[in-house]
């Protein structure tokens, strides 16, 4: 009785510990910073670009596109779609579902160092003379200079029909293409857009220079080039006290059902039912019964044990031969017809009057007579 009491106050005190431990863990968990992917509209980290974004979606009509370029406007809605430093290179339909996006007469910007086997843009790497943080002169195409940061170490490569937008005496840097009744424009400086350059030096006239080039009604950011807005890793969707309140919980549960006695698995029963209650002795005169090939008497055997057996469950008596049990078995066995009951009657008392008989009829004789058995027990 003592020990009763004692685990009671046991299974009593453990959730309460449990909820103490939850309790703390709470309080005292303090969330890491949220680490965000560079140039994403949703960062409001330095190397993000939710100011611009937010500006923009205060001043035009600007949308976050995160399918599929195959799902892009296929008609002339003069869309300016931006692509801000591309984690990784498009496949080749996705490529010429941006060209098709194009040539409708849309537009996009490209903004990447290296842009180089995008829509066929070729690159040329340079040497600079100054450092990534200093300011150098950039010119327009019509001829007015701006102060801008350029980190990147590759300039553009025009063809003739290319319209030059923007350089410095070390090349261009950013170039217009048409697409069909579209454009593309394309920039070696991405940096110009992030939250911690946009309004340093001339940054934002420049930015704005070439997003107002083909003055379009409709601007969208590309969210499909940074893995569109599926979730890396399930740690990510979640807060991690959210995430220790579900293992507690995991924990909790499993402690309930081992103390409420619920298991999981096959149950073995104790060898000693088995050896008790089994029929190891039929088993093993059987066995010696085909060892010696003493198929007769077997099922002389077996047949005499069907009878007792009937005579028990079903009141035929055991004196009677098996060619006087049709109506009885007609009666009684009901799941077959009476032509079936004479031919099995008929089969086996032909059996049971030979001098012997092979192992192939012991067999089928002996199934036969083990149906009939089955058959009495369920009465």
């Amino acid at each position: 009785m003592l020990n009763m009491i004692s685990k009671g106050k046991a299974w009593i005190s453990l959730p309460i510990l449990l909820s103490a431990f939850i309790f703390i863990s709470y309080v005292s968990y303090s969330p890491k910073p949220t680490q965000y992917p560079s140039y994403t509209i949703e960062s409001p980290s330095p190397t993000g670009i939710k100011a611009l974004y937010t500006y923009l979606g205060k001043e035009k009509n600007v949308k976050k596109w995160s399918h599929p370029p195959n799902l892009l406007g296929k008609t002339k809605e003069r869309e300016l779609l931006i692509m801000a430093e591309p984690l990784f290179m498009p496949k080749s339909e996705e490529m010429q579902a941006y060209l098709k996006f194009m040539e409708a007469g849309n537009v996009i910007l490209l903004l990447k160092k290296n842009p180089k086997d995008f829509f066929s843009i070729n690159t040329i790497p340079i040497l600079a003379n100054h450092s990534p943080d200093d300011a150098v002169t950039i010119t327009s195409g019509d001829g007015k200079s701006y102060l801008a940061k350029t980190s990147s170490l590759f300039r553009l490569k025009a063809n003739k029909e290319d319209t030059v937008l923007l350089s410095n005496k070390e090349g261009i840097i950013a170039l217009k293409r048409t697409f069909g009744e579209g454009q593309l424009i394309v920039s070696t400086a991405p940096e110009w857009i992030t939250n911690e350059n946009i309004t340093v030096y001339n940054h934002t006239n420049l930015l704005f220079s070439l997003l107002n080039e083909e003055k379009p009604t409709t601007i969208l950011f590309d969210v499909y080039i940074h893995g569109g807005e599926n979730a890396g890793k399930w740690t990510d969707l979640y807060p991690r006290w959210f995430l220790l309140l579900v293992l507690q919980g995991i924990i909790i549960m499993i402690l309930l059902l081992w103390r409420n006695g619920k298991r999981f698995g096959p149950i073995y029963i104790t060898r000693e039912e088995t050896v008790r209650f089994s029929d190891e002795r039929i088993r093993a005169l059987a066995f010696l019964y085909i060892r010696s090939r003493s198929y007769q008497e077997s099922i002389k055997t077996q047949s005499d044990y069907v009878k007792m057996l009937m005579q028990e469950k079903w009141g035929i008596p055991f004196n009677k031969g098996w060619l006087d049990l049709s109506d009885l078995l007609l009666q009684k066995w009901r799941n077959n017809s009476q032509k079936d009951i004479q031919a099995f009657l008929k089969g086996l008392t032909i059996t049971l009057t030979k001098d012997k008989i092979t192992k192939q009829e012991y067999l089928l004789w002996s199934k036969k007579l083990e149906r009939l058995r089955k058959e009495v027990e369920k009465k």
